[in-house]
């Protein structure tokens, strides 16, 4: 017993190096992939998932073939309070995804999430302990990954929003009327969206609702039919953040939150940006909905 105690260890130690060959990061890592059956595979992931202690805070399925489980821990949850607006990363994703005759099993790379959502506390631990439980293949993405400077300081291009240009949503008394505002928007469905998790982040004012959104311009399914097209799919790209913190409501910019997943993702032409470009304003307006007005 002791001797595959060792060895466990030691593979998940081996598992997930901090960096690629060439000093880069990629936002998924390829778990596994193979024929399989989809509600089969997201029973036996989340049956491995429990058992390693992580917490299954939500789950959804954005469309026909894709299922999101939202996860955290301690270690998360400790990196994410650390840092004002790391809350926004207390929830990673692991995802299956059924593709032509294969499965899919992948989950966001803790690694590029710590770098590009600007934490301090190293999240590799993380990252081996969800290859030691799920599989690791391959990190992917983008062609080229990014390095640790380019996620930390990440903007697209000239003129697009970093990390730290979060658009402001709306502004109430307190926390506690913040909270009750976005819950109930959620709850009736305003602006096509429904709540997928809703994560208290201890230490902090900060309360995280992952949102589906299923309307329109906005809508997750017509937003990644553009985006993730690629053999390998980036289902962890969904769902996107709602963050009370104090008594505002804010939220990436999703020029922003989609740039960071789909970094090589083109301007113009076939599976650009030119093709979900309602889709940021589209967003606004739907937060802006479930929200209401200040008070």
């Amino acid at each position: 017993m002791r001797s595959r105690s060792l060895l466990s260890l030691l593979i998940a130690f081996l598992a997930v190096p901090a960096l690629a060959d060439d000093g880069t990061l990629k936002p998924f890592v390829l778990a596994s992939r193979g024929p399989g059956d989809q509600a089969a595979t997201v029973a036996e992931v989340t049956g491995k998932l429990t058992a390693a202690g992580f917490q299954i805070v939500g789950s959804y399925d954005p469309y026909p073939g894709a299922t999101v489980l939202v996860v955290t821990n301690d270690q998360i949850l400790a990196a994410a309070a650390a840092v004002p607006g790391a809350s926004q990363a207390a929830a990673q994703r692991v995802t299956v995804t059924r593709v032509g005759d294969e499965i899919q099993v992948a989950f966001t790379s803790p690694a590029y999430m710590r770098h590009a959502y600007r934490m301090k506390t190293d999240l590799s631990k993380v990252g081996r302990q969800l290859a030691a439980t799920l599989g690791r293949l391959e990190d992917y993405g983008p062609r080229d990954g990014l390095s640790l400077g380019e996620l930390r300081g990440y903007h697209y291009m000239m003129g697009m929003p970093y990390f730290d240009d979060p658009v402001l949503i709306a502004s109430f008394a307190d926390h506690a009327q913040a909270v009750a505002a976005v819950a109930a928007g959620l709850a009736a469905g305003r602006g096509g969206a429904k709540q997928v998790y809703r994560l208290e982040v201890p230490g902090t004012e900060d309360t995280l609702f992952g949102v589906a959104l299923s309307s329109g311009c906005s809508g997750d399914a017509f937003i990644m039919k553009e985006v993730d097209f690629k053999p390998l799919r980036s289902t962890g790209h969904l769902p996107y953040e709602l963050l009370v913190s104090g008594p505002k409501v804010i939220a990436l910019h999703a020029k922003f939150r989609i740039a960071i997943n789909f970094p090589d993702l083109s301007m113009m032409g076939s599976h650009s940006f030119m093709g979900i470009r309602c889709a940021p304003d589209a967003i606004e307006e739907a937060f802006k909905a479930v929200a209401g007005p200040a008070r």
